[in-house]
């Protein structure tokens, strides 16, 4: 555990430290491809609990042009703070210019993406497929250092696979070469979104690091968050999939760690949320349009719609009830019939939360 890391009555991390950034509580949003755009972002700090957010990973080639679509991608809000932008790609030169591209923005931290399991990504050598180059990892992590004033970190799954968990020792490479945090996902690279869950190569990392170390991976309430930091020594926690499934999870994990009661989350505030986030993608893409040509209200409403049908395939899964009106929900064919059926799931079921 680093030094600067804070504890909790329960004598586990509360607040950490990456350079001069004071993360408190230390809980921060994961990034996730096509989720944590910055009407899913606002959604969560609405809410409430978090420390840090993070932006989708955003490929570094596009920004290093200055591509208009991908500088859209990397906005945050003025008080979005503290914020990370998330570059990925295998050009040292490219992501380094990317960086500088970003500390412009104004973004709090600079993240490397070292874990993205997408076959796409991986086929270009980029995300958890540069964990099978050390050599290219030193270079990338050099060149970003050396390109940004602001703190640099980087995001990693365990391994590429089974036989390669080599999570310390890529963590310890970018550390040497100047990263100052590192998060690392318990699976490797061939688990997907399954395996089995093996934490010992986030516990090696802390051992082995003198940097604040995430960890990350299945941390969906205090039981589980507890498990990921007593299990590691790590400094604090990434979460994901938990805050799809459950905005409320840091409010509640951090309740916990201070030794507070574990706030309830009721049918309202469910209702409310998917409600506010529906209305916060229409406006979101009506200001920052995908395309020359921008969106109209046909187009705009069915990328509104996408949105809110995955957080609500996540979002509804654990509710009483909440399978069928998923499924409804899924089927529906514009927002406003999609929120019309949320609206009257919950007025017919108030005990759904």
């Amino acid at each position: 555990m680093h030094p600067s890391t804070v504890l909790g009555p329960r004598g586990l991390p509360v607040r950490l430290q990456i350079r001069d950034v004071v993360v408190d509580p230390g809980l921060v949003l994961a990034p996730m491809e096509g989720v944590t755009d910055l009407a899913f972002r606002r959604l969560v700090r609405a809410v409430g609990g978090v420390g840090m957010t993070w932006t989708e990973f955003i490929p570094g080639e596009g920004l290093a042009r200055g591509d208009d679509r991908w500088v859209r991608m990397a906005a945050f809000d003025p008080d979005e703070r503290p914020v990370a932008v998330q570059v990925y790609g295998r050009d040292p030169a490219l992501l380094a210019e990317a960086a500088r591209r970003v500390q412009d923005l104004g973004a709090t931290i600079v993240d490397i993406n070292m874990g993205c399991p997408s076959k796409k990504v991986c086929a270009h050598s980029g995300g958890s497929a540069l964990m099978r180059e050390p050599a290219l990892v030193a270079a990338i992590v050099r060149a970003v250092r050396a390109a940004v004033e602001v703190p640099l970190t980087v995001k990693m799954r365990s391994g590429f696979d089974a036989g390669q968990r080599n999570a310390p020792d890529i963590a310890f490479i970018a550390q040497e070469e100047g990263a100052e945090a590192v998060t690392i996902h318990w699976r490797t690279r061939a688990d997907g979104y399954g395996g089995e869950r093996a934490v010992d190569r986030i516990a090696a990392a802390v051992d082995r690091l003198s940097v604040p170390v995430l960890g990350n991976g299945d941390v969906v309430d205090p039981h589980s968050a507890e498990a990921m930091l007593r299990q590691t020594g790590c400094d604090g926690l990434m979460i994901g999939r938990g805050a799809m499934r459950s905005p409320w999870v840091f409010r509640q994990v951090g309740a916990w760690l201070h030794g507070l009661p574990v706030p309830e989350v009721t049918a309202a505030d469910r209702r409310d949320a998917l409600l506010a986030y529906l209305d916060g993608c229409r406006s979101h893409l009506a200001d920052n349009p995908r395309g020359r040509g921008g969106l109209d209200g046909g187009r705009l409403d069915r990328a509104a719609l996408g949105r809110f049908k995955q957080l609500c395939k996540h979002f509804l899964d654990d509710v009483p009830g909440g399978q069928e009106v998923r499924t409804q929900v899924l089927r529906s064919g514009s927002a406003a019939q999609a929120e019309a059926l949320v609206v009257d799931f919950f007025a017919r079921d108030e005990h759904a939360a």
